[in-house]
């Protein structure tokens, strides 16, 4: 059984904390960000990139019905974390604030970390074979390899799992940062 990071108790209280949080970043995004249009353009295509990666990942991701070792599962075991990452890496960037870079990355390890243990455990006890993938293919990391997908991406799972809420989320935070950089 691997260690956790984070003491049980606490990551089991901060899988509860990931939505409100999200609140928090989305109050502290729109009072600190100062963007300008080079920001705005340098940060939408980091965020763009966080949400096709996300994309690609929800258009492979079948819940709980069937491990996900296609697509960018096939080079990281959390592309939506990852995703996630890119797209609040893109918007520090836009809103030209170290103040909400630091946010952003306390949230994600002191929330999403734990968050992605449970998720670990949780999927080692639905599928036998996720401790041989969880070798081959790193947490956080990409691993460049030229695997094939034998599962094509599916537009139907990827609108069964709402990611597009992803992509109107952030459409709203550049919607933002536009009105921002040119009131």
């Amino acid at each position: 059984m691997p260690l956790y990071w984070f003491p049980k108790p606490y990551s089991d209280f901060v899988q509860r904390l990931r939505a409100p949080s999200g609140f928090l970043l989305v109050a502290a995004f729109a009072y600190w960000s100062d963007p300008s249009a080079e920001s705005l353009a340098w940060g939408a295509a980091v965020s763009i990139a966080g949400l096709l990666l996300r994309g690609w990942a929800a258009g492979h991701l079948q819940k709980n019905q069937r491990l996900a070792t296609n697509g960018p599962y096939a080079h990281t075991r959390n592309p939506l974390y990852i995703g996630t990452l890119l797209v609040a890496l893109g918007l520090a960037i836009a809103s030209r604030r170290i103040e909400l870079a630091a946010l952003f990355a306390a949230v994600f390890a002191f929330v999403y970390l734990p968050a992605i243990e449970l998720e670990e455990q949780h999927l080692r006890g639905l599928f036998p074979e996720y401790d041989d993938y969880a070798r081959r293919v790193p947490r956080l990391g990409w691993r460049f390899s030229n695997v094939r997908a034998r599962k094509p991406f599916q537009f139907a799972v990827y609108r069964k799992n709402q990611e597009y809420k992803a992509a109107v989320g952030y459409l709203l935070g550049l919607a933002l940062l536009c009105w921002k950089t040119w009131r």
